[in-house]
């Protein structure tokens, strides 16, 4: 069978952690540099046509010139054609920023959303991030939950721009219409359903306030924007209203969102005026403090004792808290559970581990919890997750905390 090829920059894939269809996607490994990335690798055969492979280049083009702080960075991307298909596995290897925090749509619970401070966050990093790719000429064209992926940190990066298209050119700032009939139905804007040319902006828009909408309710407001979907029309009708669960947004909040969803693009809330909305502007409840301090802290013992190879970084070479690379398992486990218990937090390892056994997932767990500096409650696990490689052994080193944002009333017990 062949093998994945090495990607540049000196990671191997060791780990298949998603995928499916024409696609999967991988942890891969810099084991001279301790870092960690994510490898999407789609498949190319010998029945892939010339408009599938110039979709996949037309992705990666885009992706690669994007660089914000709300983006999931890209890397690096290495195809491999299928004449070398008795070595390799033929495909397109991109690799980029390991988005360790999962997607939005994973924390979204089903008809009651999220924390409307929560919401306010997201909302904020979406907005900066879409603020950035409008900058560079692009649409995005498939704003959705799903396609919003959280790092080690919770901080929101915009993915997936399989859809996206350049619009705009940075020089001139001249502009074009758009034509191509693309997006997941809840979430794409009533002008698609149409057969006219479609300005590209207020596409994104429309995308974001049903993702607002989705964060503070639990679902999406209608299946499809068009007259066959009864809460479509109950809305265009201004009938919807009072029903649930328009009627538990606030004032501030209901405006917002039906300024985004205005269904005339020409008359619809821009992205500088979304920016600019009371509901938007409040200050934010939750005071972040600094990851990159808190990574160096927990992880001085470790590398200290030679676990970890360099310092915890990210594929994007910043401290992060959440992923190393390290050389055995159990001795690990011990060296971890001492060093957090010397910065005062509570370790349990369950009892189907205590003899240090793996799970049937091949994954050791150590339940943590403790005090932030804020002096509020954190909860979660520490996994190490173990692979092979070549000659190599290793492990992934991975904390989960219970929630994004920590509770005040939390219990400790963990």
């Amino acid at each position: 069978m062949p093998a994945y090829a090495g990607i540049d920059a000196g990671f191997e894939l060791v780990h298949q952690i998603g995928g499916g269809g024409f696609a999967s996607v991988y942890q891969a490994v810099n084991l001279a540099e301790g870092r960690v990335a994510a490898c999407k690798v789609i498949i190319l055969t010998d029945d892939t046509s010339d408009t599938q492979r110039k979709a996949f280049e037309k992705e990666m083009r885009i992706h690669s010139v994007l660089n914000h702080k709300h983006v999931l960075h890209f890397i690096n991307a290495v195809v491999v054609e299928t004449k070398h298909k008795a070595v390799y596995q033929p495909g397109i290897y991109v690799l980029m920023e390991l988005a360790a925090g999962g997607d939005l749509f994973d924390k979204i619970a089903p008809d009651v959303g999220v924390d409307d401070e929560i919401a306010h966050l997201y909302f904020n990093q979406l907005c900066d991030g879409m603020e950035y790719i409008h900058s560079e000429g692009v649409c995005h064209r498939d704003l959705k939950p799903e396609n919003l992926l959280l790092d080690a940190a919770g901080t929101l990066k915009v993915s997936d721009f399989g859809l996206s298209s350049v619009y705009k050119l940075k020089d001139s700032g001249k502009t074009r219409m758009l034509t191509e009939r693309c997006g997941s139905l809840p979430y794409v804007a009533p002008e698609l359903n149409g057969d006219q040319p479609y300005a590209a902006e207020p596409i994104d828009v429309w995308g974001i306030g049903v993702i607002l909408f989705t964060m503070l309710a639990g679902n999406t407001p209608w299946d499809e924007p068009t007259s066959r979907s009864p809460e479509w029309n109950a809305y265009i009708a201004g009938e919807i209203f009072d029903e649930a669960p328009w009627n538990r947004f606030n004032p501030e909040a209901l405006s917002l969102i039906c300024s985004l969803l205005t269904p005339s693009p020409s008359k619809r809330m821009t992205l500088a005026q979304a920016k600019a909305h009371p509901w938007t502007k409040r200050a934010s409840q939750f005071v972040r403090g600094s990851v990159e301090d808190l990574a160096d802290k927990l992880t001085q013992g470790l590398r200290r004792r030679g676990y970890g190879r360099g310092q915890l970084q990210s594929s994007t070479g910043t401290p992060i808290t959440i992923y190393t690379v390290v050389d055995v398992i159990l001795p690990l486990t011990n060296a971890i559970k001492e060093e957090l218990e010397a910065l005062g937090v509570k370790v349990k390892v369950p009892s189907a581990g205590q003899d240090g056994s793996f799970a049937e997932d091949g994954k050791l767990r150590l339940r943590i919890g403790g005090y932030d500096k804020r002096k509020m409650i954190f909860k979660g696990w520490v996994i190490v997750d173990a692979f092979s490689w070549q000659e190599n052994q290793g492990s992934f080193c991975i904390f989960q905390r219970d929630t994004i944002f920590p509770r005040l009333n939390a219990n400790l017990d963990i």
